[in-house]
């Protein structure tokens, strides 16, 4: 009886973990308002009760989580960046959103932008500023570690992201990847600048 408890919460367990990653692709590829139950059920093929079963709150507790796990993954990349130059650093981190818009062909951008500018919901704004701050930070710790000045650590980490994020939104727009290389240039001379002693 225990062992089938267990496969029944470790059964539970893989269909949120599935609705969550389907939301945050949805997120990303439509935008909050293409984002809703059905379209995530229909993604993933979890069965309709699954929704209030683990989603209780609502579709704002789904988005929540959606954005939690976009901004952890991104997270755990970075990690991963650890002892490397700030040039190593700021080429990494725009080599993750180019990856996204190369397999998406440019349809696909960040789950957590999506969320920001289409919400009016203060929890849901909260998530995301949550999640850019995390980023931030990270990365400004790296920069950091990699020689730059706090100050100048902290706002070339905002500077990256902020950019980064702008590149993909006008690739997307333009359906060409010249905007994002455009800016992924500019930020990298940026990187090396700050990096040199002066």
């Amino acid at each position: 009886m225990t062992s089938v408890i267990v496969k029944e919460e470790a059964v539970a367990s893989e269909t949120k973990t599935r609705m969550v990653e389907g939301a945050a692709r949805l997120l990303a590829m439509q935008g909050l308002q293409g984002t809703s139950f059905s379209e995530v059920l229909e993604l993933t093929g979890a069965p309709r009760g699954s929704v209030y079963h683990h989603f209780p709150e609502g579709k704002d507790q789904l988005i929540a989580a959606a954005i939690d796990l976009a901004g952890s993954r991104a997270l755990q990349a970075v990690d991963d960046w650890a002892g490397r130059t700030p040039v190593q650093v700021t080429e990494a981190f725009l080599g993750l959103w180019r990856s996204v818009l190369v397999r998406s062909e440019l349809r696909a951008g960040c789950a957590v932008l999506a969320v920001t500018v289409a919400t009016d919901s203060p929890d849901l704004l909260a998530a995301a500023a949550d999640v850019f701050r995390s980023w931030r930070v990270r990365l400004a710790a790296l920069f950091e570690t990699g020689g730059l000045q706090p100050q100048a650590a902290a706002r070339f980490a905002a500077t990256l992201v902020a950019a980064s994020e702008g590149g993909v939104v006008l690739s997307r727009a333009e359906q060409s990847m010249e905007p994002f290389e455009l800016v992924a240039a500019e930020l990298v001379e940026r990187a090396a600048s700050a990096a040199t002693p002066a």
